[in-house]
């Protein structure tokens, strides 16, 4: 398998991008309780202990915001709270919900205690966010009928239910919002040896063979994501069948990531492609985010969304005042020669 095949639109990366078909091979391989998930210790101790009190006091959990990059466990955390209470999962996203009525039709047909969860909910509409409010709250939602002199409100009750939303730019809720929910955790990237445990679980699942050292690489370049590791294995025992002998080792693994253009850093090539704008064509920055998606022809919301977080993470890339900088480690991760010291740049260069 060439990198030219494996990469037949360089903005449509496979570590990253899901084709459709890989839907139902997420879900196979998703935790359905807190004792199978891994990772983020501390959010899934708080989440576990307010479900049990919930069911010791026969209530609904408290409303749940969990927030951070994309394929870290949003959905999987509240599919498991639904799954610990016994009750079912509602699934929707904010930018599926175009007018209040839509909302509406999911709120009156949730049975009681009943988790909807609502992915991307910073891209709800005002209209329908509003309707939230009071279904938060009171677990009743405010008709206005009729008009003018004659308007009034009538109030529909509700079966008590857990929202649980999910979102990428906390930033971006509304303070009305926010404060209704009860419980708040951000999920941050996971360490290597959380996601080696990760992925020899789901090759358990999938009966393929996988050695240690295949997980151990596997983890290293899979960006701190859950998800993209399941995604990495899924390419990676298609090599091993095709040139190998169907089991992952670490050199089946190596050989395969390197030709779907997934470095030994997990970066792939939009990320190269990224710093590679900044350093060659900006001298390293400071520079804007739009400008950098402006030169490489891509969006500014993927940028911020799916390759700044890691390299953040990692220490490719600072935020200045005046922009986005390429620190030393990028300059030899690339195997480019860093600039010398520049005012303002010690921290970066030195």
């Amino acid at each position: 398998m060439s990198a030219a095949a494996a990469a037949p639109d360089e903005g449509k990366i496979l570590s990253r991008v899901a084709a459709p078909e890989e839907a139902q091979f997420e879900r196979q391989l998703r935790p359905r309780s807190f004792e199978e998930y891994v990772g983020q210790e501390q959010a899934v101790a708080s989440l576990r202990v307010s479900v049990e009190a919930a069911k010791l006091r026969r209530e609904c959990v408290d409303h749940v915001l969990l927030y951070g990059p994309p394929g870290l466990g949003k959905t999987t955390l509240a599919g498991i709270i639904a799954n610990e209470m016994g009750t079912s999962l509602v699934p929707t996203s904010g930018p599926a919900i175009e007018r209040g009525a839509e909302l509406m039709g999911i709120l009156t047909n949730l049975a009681e205690h009943d988790v909807l969860f609502i992915d991307e909910v910073h891209r709800l509409p005002r209209p329908v966010e509003e309707l939230l409010y009071p279904a938060m709250e009171d677990f009743a939602v405010n008709f206005v009928i009729d008009k003018g002199m004659h308007a009034r409100t009538l109030k529909y009750a509700l079966r008590p239910f857990t929202l649980v939303a999910a979102t990428t730019r906390p930033g971006m809720l509304s303070a009305p919002l926010r404060e209704r929910f009860g419980i708040f955790h951000h999920l941050d990237f996971y360490s290597d040896a959380e996601l080696t445990r990760i992925v020899t679980r789901s090759a358990a699942i999938l009966e393929s063979p996988l050695e240690p050292a295949g997980a151990r690489e596997l983890a290293r370049r899979s960006r701190g994501t859950p998800r993209i590791v399941n995604r990495l294995l899924r390419r990676v025992r298609d090599y091993a069948l095709v040139k190998g002998e169907g089991t992952v080792t670490e050199d089946i693994a190596h050989r395969a990531l390197d030709s779907e253009g997934v470095d030994a850093r997990g970066l792939d090539r939009l990320d190269r492609r990224f710093l590679d704008a900044i350093i060659d064509r900006y001298k390293g920055g400071p520079v804007g985010l739009e400008a950098v998606a402006a030169t490489i022809n891509d969006d500014a919301e993927t940028l911020s969304e799916m390759v700044e977080p890691y390299l953040l993470k990692i220490g490719f890339v600072v935020r200045t005042p005046k922009g986005r900088c390429a620190t030393r480690e990028a300059y030899q991760h690339l195997g480019k020669q860093p600039p010398a010291r520049a005012p303002g740049q010690q921290g970066l260069f030195g």
